[in-house]
């Protein structure tokens, strides 16, 4: 199948890969845009990848104010090189992981952050629900595991679904940016302010 200059065009425009490496997939996969896509996915994330022992000391603080003013948030997301860090995908980004956190309220970034006294607490209550609803041990254990996924998915923003689209994780756009740049990207931390809130 002949690749034309629109098919690599058009794949660089998805992926934000270089005009060769564009048209090498299309010539690999047969003409299959979308295992082209997948390709280069997966060679920037293992580009990223070999690059990782490499600081991520640039980036960029994204912010989003809900219409109304009553809602404001920040987060900081870091990268290799100034150079990523300028273009526009990184910058989208930040915010619409800023627009996430406005509207979904995570409490922590990763699993990593939770304290493991919440993760305890979290698992005591469930499994007294289960034992209340009288559940043999087995299929109480696997619910038990069902719901802490579930709270984590709440809870950490990069196991929460996109606003925009449910069929993917906040971890989803950071692994296709990871690929697009060819860089380490790390989502550091985030703050979020509503007007009225209790303050810690």
């Amino acid at each position: 199948m002949a690749i034309t200059p629109e098919d690599v065009k058009r794949l660089r425009e998805k992926t934000g890969a270089g005009f060769k490496d564009c048209k090498v997939a299309l010539e690999e996969c047969g003409g299959d845009f979308e295992a082209a896509v997948d390709q280069l996915r997966k060679k920037g994330i293992s580009v990223a990848a070999k690059k990782a022992d490499k600081a991520t000391q640039q980036g960029v603080i994204g912010s989003y104010i809900h219409a109304g003013d009553q809602v404001a948030v920040m987060v900081e997301i870091n990268c290799q090189t100034d150079f990523a860090a300028r273009t526009d995908a990184f910058r989208n980004f930040a915010h619409e992981v800023a627009m996430q956190v406005a509207a979904v309220k995570p409490r922590w970034v990763s699993r990593d952050e939770v304290p493991p006294d919440a993760i305890h607490r979290e698992r005591a209550v469930l499994v007294e629900q289960a034992k209340a609803e009288g559940k043999p041990e087995a299929i109480a254990e696997k619910m038990v595991e069902g719901r802490i996924r579930k709270f984590y998915e709440e809870n950490c923003l990069l196991d929460q679904k996109y606003i925009r689209d449910d069929s993917k994780t906040i971890n989803d756009l950071l692994l296709d940016l990871t690929a697009k740049t060819g860089e380490l990207i790390v989502l550091r931390r985030f703050v979020r302010l509503q007007v009225g809130e209790e303050l810690e």
